[in-house]
């Protein structure tokens, strides 16, 4: 169902976000995407994105009205006070504390806050992320308490009445491939797979049946395995 609300999602450029895209675009009249170059070691994602959002539009000529501007911020302090595989050239390793190399802290917090004060500028009053604790690396600014204690932060901070919505939270990668397809058909999902990127090592050299990417590190891992799960599961090979 449509309603009245305006959206601000928070699309990378990969499979998650985009998908998170299609879902606003299914719920709300007007919706809004903003994106954050950070100086990420996979910036190959920024360079994606306006071609996925073009595609997107094609889909459906109502998703082309309802589809607004696109906001891109630059955080690049993220990659001045970080040392992570995800902002530097290493290998991507686990830690001492149980977490991924990749794990930025902080980004989501981030990312969130800044969104939040967008919003607020644009007259938009739910945020949409791609966040999940269900098929994820362990990232605590993940988790479903996190986004929770995020909104009332945010909320009690902006005197504002702003919704938080994490509608992949609870869906392994699987479920979230047949998402795309449930409201974009095989075209959407096609689309995910042939020009959206996830690889933290930014690799597009090859074309996987579950799309771009290096096919060894954690992002690609999931996604690949997720893909294999949705066409078992016995949606079309597409």
């Amino acid at each position: 169902m449509t309603i009245s609300t305006g959206a601000l999602v928070l699309f990378s450029g990969g499979q998650d976000s985009t998908t998170c895209v299609a879902w606003a675009l299914e719920h709300y009249a007007r919706v809004e995407t903003i994106g954050f170059d950070y100086r990420q070691r996979h910036a190959i994602e920024m360079t994606v994105r306006p071609g996925v959002l073009r595609k997107v539009r094609a889909l459906s000529p109502d998703w082309d009205r309802k589809l607004g501007e696109d906001h891109v911020i630059d955080l690049s302090l993220i990659a001045n006070i970080s040392d992570t595989a995800l902002t530097q050239n290493v290998e991507i390793k686990m830690l001492e504390n149980g977490l991924p190399n990749t794990f930025v802290p902080g980004r989501n917090l981030l990312f969130m806050t800044v969104a939040a004060t967008l919003a607020y500028r644009r007259g938009l009053d739910v945020l949409v992320g791609g966040m999940c604790e269900t098929d994820f690396s362990g990232y605590p600014d993940c988790r479903d308490d996190t986004m929770k204690a995020l909104q009332v932060m945010l909320n009690l901070g902006m005197a504002t009445r702003l919704k938080v919505e994490t509608p992949l939270m609870w869906l392994d990668k699987a479920d979230t491939w047949a998402l795309a397809e449930s409201f974009g058909g095989a075209e959407l999902v096609d689309l995910i797979r042939a020009d959206t990127h996830t690889c933290y090592l930014g690799e597009r050299g090859l074309l996987h049946d579950w799309g771009f990417g290096c096919d060894t590190c954690p992002a690609c891992l999931l996604r690949a395995n997720g893909y294999a799960q949705y066409v078992q599961r016995g949606h079309a090979d597409v």
